[in-house]
């Protein structure tokens, strides 16, 4: 099932792995609150909506890539935050939601 509630996202985390049934951008989203950034980006590169060019800006962003991170954030149309990357993971949860 998918959350209703990024609290609910958080709960989820307790799980080996995310849910199958759920959309490939909350997988990615879920490997990336694991800290896992490969398996988040192994699923956010094959994501061709602004959801994964989104997520992708986030991952590249949190590998310290800014001039990458930049380019995947004009590609979903986004700003580049001007927040925290645990802000911003909340964001893409919250928007995906």
């Amino acid at each position: 099932m998918i959350p209703k509630t990024y609290e609910a996202f958080q709960e989820s985390l307790d799980l080996n792995a995310p849910p199958k049934d759920w959309p490939d951008s909350l997988r990615s989203l879920w490997f990336a609150a694991k800290e896992d950034w490969d398996a988040s980006h192994d699923i956010a590169q094959e994501i061709h909506t602004s959801m994964g060019s989104w997520i992708h800006a986030y991952l590249h962003r949190w590998e310290g890539d800014k001039w990458n991170a930049g380019y995947w954030y004009r590609q979903a149309g986004k700003p580049f935050p001007e927040y925290g990357l645990d802000e911003e993971l909340k964001v893409l949860v919250e928007a995906h939601l």
